[in-house]
């Protein structure tokens, strides 16, 4: 009987180890290189060009068709349980342009009919001030009509285990995406048990200061930006804080009241300051969302028949969202990527980020 339990004991030891997590928290230098080659393939340039070697202990499984506003995402895996969601960054279709600057933000939360025939439904932050990109929101919306099957039943085949890539707008739609794929976890859509790691590259801000507080405490450990110091990419998109933006206790509340029980003359002047300070934000954040948002809606509504444009959130406060690895550029990084008033992408380009990503100590 004794033997029996001891047969038992080390068949549930070796399961577990089998099906033992194989991805672990932190930033992995060896592990980050290995994602870029990965999201470097969805261009033929990388191999053709730049001569960017291909992944090491990855294949490609999957390429999906190219959906919404020209996004893509590929499937890559290693034979040892361990998938990677490959998110493509932007090319020279007009249409993944169009995504990039239709920047009007929405709530984090709620339904977008992105096509006559599909209302995206998510949760990407439990806070009701928390907002982000409306056009790196509808590329979300149609990767994960493809992505979630995928998962599905690469978890019914015993893989547990999924990366998260994107260079530029793919960094972009990584952020999102997460955020979509651990909501489905919490709302038992997807089993609890996978765990995901993201590596953004080159990302730029998917969200406003509720976004980022939310992403951030979620992904601890297990999410990062990798960015050139030299970028501009991930300084985008620009950023318009108003005293709308603050938190419903905060130092602007009362000023106005404050400044109505001033005596004249001091009144008079605390106002006209006041207005000079307050006002030219909340007029340039409405030009943003007439010209990024409205405007761009016309668009959008061409190049996805049956969309509908969501109700905007009157902010733009982008913000730097996750944890950063900074590649820094130094003085030798110059030498060789010099700064370019025409070639605006130099330093956004794979190369350097393999060239700064190699620099990292291991």
């Amino acid at each position: 009987m004794k033997r029996k339990y001891f047969a038992l004991l080390v068949l549930i030891l070796l399961t577990t180890f089998a099906t033992a997590q194989k991805l672990k928290p932190g930033f992995n230098k060896a592990e980050y290189i290995e994602m870029l080659r990965i999201t470097s393939r969805h261009f033929d340039t990388a191999a053709s060009i730049l001569k960017i070697p291909g992944p090491k202990d990855f294949r490609k499984a999957y390429r999906s068709p190219v959906m919404g506003l020209d996004n893509r995402w590929d499937l890559w895996t290693n034979g040892d349980g361990v998938g990677v969601i490959s998110i493509r960054g932007t090319t020279a279709n007009p249409k993944g342009w169009l995504e990039n600057f239709y920047a009007a933000m929405v709530p984090a939360a709620g339904k977008i009919r992105v096509a006559s025939d599909y209302e995206f439904s998510y949760a990407l932050s439990q806070n009701p001030k928390a907002a982000v990109h409306l056009g790196w929101l509808i590329g979300t919306a149609f990767l994960a009509r493809d992505i979630v099957p995928k998962i599905d039943s690469c978890y019914k085949a015993g893989m547990k285990d999924f990366v998260i890539v994107g260079h530029s707008q793919g960094g972009a739609i990584s952020y999102l995406m997460t955020s979509h794929l651990r909501s489905l976890q919490q709302q038992k859509h997807l089993p609890a048990d996978i765990q995901f790691k993201t590596y953004c590259s080159a990302g730029p801000k998917p969200g406003n200061l509720y976004y980022a507080y939310e992403y951030e405490s979620i992904t601890l450990g297990w999410a990062f930006n990798v960015v050139n110091s030299a970028d501009w990419v991930p300084e985008t998109p620009i950023s318009l804080q108003t005293v709308n933006d603050f938190n419903k206790t905060n130092a602007f509340v009362n000023a106005r009241p404050f400044i109505k029980k001033q005596k004249f003359p001091a009144k008079l002047a605390l106002k006209h300051v006041y207005n000079k300070l307050e006002k030219p934000p909340r007029r340039a954040q409405r030009k943003y969302e007439k010209y990024l948002g409205s405007f761009l809606s016309k668009r959008v509504k061409k190049a996805l028949p049956g969309y509908v444009t969501p109700a905007f959130v009157h902010s733009t406060d982008y913000v730097r969202t996750g944890a950063f690895i900074i590649l820094l550029a130094d003085q030798e990084y110059f030498t060789k990527f010099p700064d370019s008033k025409e070639k605006i992408f130099t330093h956004h380009l794979f190369e350097p980020y393999f060239y700064l990503a190699d620099k990292l100590p291991d």
